[in-house]
């Protein structure tokens, strides 16, 4: 079994001992973890701050970002967490969420938190995807 990490030059950088993904060889197939991303820019500065939607927007395409490092793509997620510090958002999270997995349809999980890493980031979102090697 082999890893290869992955930290995108245009992502803030890491803040301790981890990876914005990794890739792990199973088998015939590859395992992409994507750490938990939350709404924030290269400069480490909040992005959108009280607008769930437009951090939810930025998070996914983050993470669409990380899997197509790897020719992957959020068709291939096949569980996602999120975490948000209101549940009230939930309706607009969804309907964007709901876009993004239309043809992946992963298990999931929503817990509501008090707060994320970054003052003004209210929404983290982890994923793992599957595919078969190229």
């Amino acid at each position: 079994m082999s890893k290869q990490q992955l930290n995108p030059e245009n992502f803030t950088q890491t803040m301790g001992a981890y990876s914005h993904g990794l890739k792990v060889d199973v088998w015939d197939s590859e395992m992409i973890f994507v750490t938990g991303q939350i709404a924030m820019d290269k400069d480490g500065n909040a992005v959108a701050p009280d607008d769930i939607s437009k951090q939810t927007e930025f998070v996914f395409q983050n993470i669409q970002s990380i899997l197509n490092e790897w020719w992957s793509s959020l068709d291939d997620v096949v569980k996602t967490v999120i975490y948000v510090t209101k549940m009230s958002d939930f309706k607009e999270i969804s309907q964007i969420r709901n876009k993004y997995f239309a043809n992946s349809k992963p298990v999931s999980t929503l817990v509501e938190i008090n707060k994320t890493v970054k003052e003004w980031c209210d929404i983290e979102i982890e994923v793992i995807a599957v595919k078969k090697k190229a």
